[in-house]
């Protein structure tokens, strides 16, 4: 470490810093935990959230509602939950009102801060049921300033079991809601044949290996919306067939069992994202790397990268990197093949590289 990057660290952060900054107990730090709740039309998004918010552990939640159509319906059923709703125009999140989204977060915590809205502790977005997650999950990516005050949390699904086989069939979107889904949440199985719940359930763990619970009338734990997830979902490694499915969509996880040198991570996902970018839907994990005590948590959407964050210790007694990656028409062996090529040309001990060579994937310090 050069004496530069030495003071840096003792002012930004303390002496016992590694080198992405003072080690955390969970990713998220002091920020606002952010929850999106997304899933096709008429799926259930609204009477989930309504529901929650009914709940003792739902309090001092604000909401922010994003309806295509001109009439906001859904923000008219919330806002009489939650002292503080947002609804966001016309149009869907995750192209013509996306602005919108980064303006209203910023909005509800100035007025929080000078009491404006009641106080919350955390957020739930409802995405319109036209929405991609993609952008939204970039957003949160992307904007550095907003990151300082909230962190995304987890994004959930929500499948409706009468028409949710339909819906995966027949639109993009309701496929990239399922596969980008860190939880998966079952409605209206009352009304569906439990042979149909049953395949679309096997359905859905095609598309990702988040776990998936059944809300009766919305109503379901709400641990399972709000808790924060210790550690990541995976897919079963005991087979080794490809997984890709409607629209080429791919989920498979890469298991590294030696901690990783940063450098050999970074250049990696660099070369990956320059050439990939696009079909990268999501990438996250937890990544073993020389010189630091705990997980590294690394969480990246296409070309954006969040700030990486190193963990106070691991969630549990497995200290291997393993790294989700949900893809489009790109498998596990090229991006295998791309990390040990890497591996291979940076194992001269006197070969270059440090942290924050590549700019998306930097360790970078920030204050905490």
């Amino acid at each position: 470490m050069s004496a530069i990057e030495a003071a840096v660290t003792e002012l930004f952060a303390g002496a016992d810093a590694s080198p992405f900054g003072r080690r955390q107990r969970r990713p998220r730090g002091a920020r606002i935990p952010v929850t999106v709740v997304t899933g096709f039309l008429g799926s259930g998004k609204t009477t989930l959230i309504r529901e929650l918010l009914g709940k003792p552990e739902g309090a001092d939640t604000a909401v922010v509602v994003n309806e295509y159509g001109e009439a906001g319906i859904d923000n008219a059923l919330l806002r009489a939950s939650s002292d503080a709703t947002v609804l966001l125009g016309n149009g869907c999140i995750c192209c013509t009102v996306r602005t919108d989204l980064q303006e209203s977060l910023r909005t509800l915590f100035a007025d929080r801060a000078r009491g404006a809205v009641p106080s919350f502790r955390r957020v739930i977005i409802e995405t319109s049921g036209l929405a991609d997650p993609g952008p939204v999950l970039q957003t949160f990516a992307s904007d550095r300033a907003l990151g300082q005050e909230f962190h995304l949390q987890s994004l959930v699904t929500v499948v409706d079991a009468v028409a949710g086989a339909g819906n995966l069939d027949r639109m993009p979107e309701a496929r990239h809601q399922a596969a980008l889904a860190d939880r998966v949440v079952l409605t209206k199985t009352d009304l569906a044949d439990q042979s149909a719940v049953a395949a679309l359930t096997a359905r859905i763990r095609g598309l990702t290996a988040a776990p998936i619970a059944t809300a009766i009338n919305g109503a379901i734990d709400a641990d399972f919306l709000l808790d924060e997830p210790s550690d990541l979902p995976a897919r079963d490694l005991s087979h080794d067939h490809a997984h890709a499915h409607s629209d080429g969509i791919d989920s498979f996880v890469l298991q590294f069992p030696a901690p990783l040198p940063w450098p050999i991570f970074e250049q990696a996902m660099a070369v990956l994202t320059a050439l990939r970018g696009p079909d990268l839907l999501r990438v996250k994990g937890f990544v073993a790397v020389e010189g630091c005590r705990g997980p590294v948590v690394v969480h990246a959407v296409q070309h954006i990268a969040h700030r990486p964050v190193e963990l106070e210790d691991w969630p549990d007694r497995d200290r291997r990197s393993r790294l989700v990656f949900i893809t489009r028409n790109l498998g596990r062996e090229p991006v295998e093949q791309l990390f040990a090529a890497v591996g291979a040309i940076t194992a001269n001990p006197k070969a270059g590289g440090s942290v924050g060579a590549a700019a998306d994937w930097g360790g970078g310090r920030s204050r905490p």
